[in-house]
């Protein structure tokens, strides 16, 4: 058998760096292939014109004002929680522990609310809980970087069982905290006073959260693409051993970092406690410690580029909602659409880091210099 029949029908190699705007354009595209198979899959399935589909997922996200608000609410927690997560994949640590690291920051939060609700005043008291809940997000997020750095452990499977760990902490503090006793749940906490509350700014009840997040990203948008530590992040991120050589402290940066992206998770939690939910559950977080992963990385750890992945997973997520409601269907067959969707943004960042060659492509290339 001669070598040119041996060769592969076709190959893959990695693409250089792409223009943002080609990449961002390999994505919408992959976005609106994504929504011709769904509307295929929703006609051969359901029988409902796709279109009334897509415009009831709308609907579900932008109908009302109301809605547009929850809307905000729901983006601005995933959109925290993904910035936190930025810092720490940029540098190539695989930080899986956000979901405990925001209840932890929630369970402190509750904890000021319950037992310094009437003690001191509601300002006070909320700046106390924003201090709290960001020291103790950052040392939970700093126990796992702090056996990385010094013992080199597996930081994913670490920060993972941390989540455990706050679960049923949280889970411990409920019952001691549960009313009415017996209920198994806290109920709205300090509901008459509302000591602890996030103050609504005029009538707009979640303004203040989106625009805490809002800086929050901004901040690390500026923090990791032109402050010395962000240098140091993407550098030690490349190569551990290029970061040494150049006289950059490696095991400082690494818990350094950990440090801020465990912080930024339990102001998050603040911000559910303190600012929408009034309350503490375990499922609070509500697998948006993982969800998080996912948006940071589709947006490459660009904090303003989250803004929109964001945005996206969460209209997914109200408007899959909302077509299980007024068409009656099963809510599996929302989370369908939205897996596929996903599924194809996802298989799109293929397209923009690797290159496919036709057999025999290469060598009519070189050809034909």
């Amino acid at each position: 058998m001669s070598k040119a029949n041996r060769e592969p029908l076709l190959h893959i190699t990695k693409r250089k760096a792409m223009p943002w705007q080609q990449s961002w354009l390999i994505r919408l595209i992959s976005i609106v292939a994504a929504l011709i198979v769904c509307a295929v899959i929703t006609t051969a399935a359901t029988g409902l014109d796709p279109m009334s589909v897509y415009g009831t997922m709308l609907e579900g996200a932008f109908g009302t004002e109301r809605k547009i608000w929850v809307l905000g609410k729901e983006t601005a927690v995933l959109l925290c929680i993904a910035v936190a997560m930025a810092p720490a994949f940029r540098m190539k640590f695989w930080n899986l522990g956000g979901e405990g690291q925001v209840l932890i920051g929630t369970l402190i939060s509750a904890a000021c609310m319950i037992y310094l609700g009437d003690k001191i005043p509601s300002g006070l008291l909320i700046l106390l809980m924003v201090v709290a809940s960001v020291v103790v997000g950052a040392i939970w997020a700093g126990i796992p970087a702090f056996f990385k750095a010094k013992w080199n452990t597996n930081e994913t499977l670490f920060t993972l069982m941390m989540n455990y760990v706050a679960i049923q902490l949280v889970a411990y503090y409920i019952i001691i905290w549960e009313s009415p006793k017996g209920s198994g749940k806290v109920g709205i906490i300090n509901q008459s006073t509302n000591a602890g509350w996030l103050p609504s700014l005029g009538s707009y009840q979640y303004l203040l959260n989106i625009l805490i997040v809002a800086l929050v990203t901004i901040l690390m948008f500026v923090y990791l693409k032109y402050s010395k530590h962000g240098y140091e992040i993407s550098v030690v991120g490349e190569s551990q051993r290029t970061a040494r050589y150049v006289g950059i402290k490696v095991d400082r940066v690494i818990i350094r970092t950990l440090l801020v992206s465990g912080g930024i998770c339990g102001l998050c939690g603040f911000l559910m406690v303190a600012g929408t939910d009034h309350t503490i559950t375990t499922t609070l977080a509500g697998g948006r410690g993982f969800l998080g992963v996912l948006v940071a990385w589709l947006a490459q750890f660009n904090p303003l580029a989250m803004v929109l992945v964001s945005l996206l997973l969460c209209v997914l997520s109200r408007g899959a909602g909302e077509i299980s409601t007024i068409y009656g269907l099963n809510q599996s067959f929302g989370d369908i659409l939205t897996g596929i969707i996903l599924f194809f943004i996802i298989g799109s960042e293929f397209f923009i880091n690797y290159k496919i060659h036709l057999r025999g492509g290469a060598r009519k290339k070189g050809g034909s210099n």
